[in-house]
């Protein structure tokens, strides 16, 4: 849900991410800190807590960061396996 009460889909990239959370871009919609929202990955999601939302006119315009919530599954743990491997082989 929006500011507004609205449920909303947004496609968004995500800039980093962390054991602790997400810190996404691309948001159109108007968020406040302390609101949940839910987080979709490959067909997975979970629930997160808004910390911060950028604000309008501002260069942060459009991120937002995000908690992970306790008992949520981890939704990178597919993508953080791939990219944690070994860097090379000699």
């Amino acid at each position: 849900m929006d500011v507004d009460g609205r449920p909303f889909a947004q496609i968004a990239s995500v800039i980093t991410i962390s054991d602790g959370g997400v810190l996404l871009n691309g948001v159109r919609h108007r968020l406040r800190a302390g609101e949940v929202v839910d987080v979709q990955y490959n067909n997975i999601k979970a629930e997160f807590l808004v910390i911060w939302a950028g604000k309008r006119g501002t260069p942060s315009e459009g991120e937002l960061g995000l908690q992970s919530l306790p008992s949520q599954p981890c939704l990178w743990e597919s993508y953080l396996d791939e990219v944690s491997g070994p860097i090379a082989q000699g």
